[in-house]
């Protein structure tokens, strides 16, 4: 029996996330994904954010407990951000695999050039 695997994905907005997650013969998860409404249109509230990082990570636990390889694919900026993916793996015995985007594509959900800035200043390696 092959072992279980949890693929991250990180990398700034319109780096190919999205697009080499689903490559992954897994489970794909983003967070957001919890913005998209049932009549498919996408609409951010930053004021859900945490919950929709809480509702990705748990949709995590479903998928990997019920033996399932998953693949998130979520900006992962800092390292802290990827802890509570860390523990999922060790809890569910599987090999955890950290994959960065470097790509540099129109970032599909209109993140400001500001934002991105941000987000390359607080990087970590």
């Amino acid at each position: 029996m092959n072992k279980l695997q949890l693929t991250l994905i990180r990398g700034l907005p319109g780096s190919g996330k999205s697009t080499l997650a689903k490559t992954i013969n897994a489970v794909h998860l983003e967070a957001d994904m919890y913005f998209i409404q049932a009549d498919g249109s996408y609409l951010f509230d930053p004021l859900l954010l945490k919950q929709a990082h809480q509702w990705c990570q748990e949709q995590c636990r479903v998928h990997l407990g019920q033996g399932k390889d998953v693949v998130v694919a979520n900006t992962f900026v800092r390292h802290w951000e990827m802890q509570a993916y860390r523990k999922l793996a060790k809890e569910n015995k599987a090999d955890l695999i950290i994959k960065t985007c470097r790509g540099n594509y129109a970032n599909i959900h209109g993140v400001s050039q500001l934002t991105i800035s941000k987000m390359k200043r607080n990087w970590q390696v």
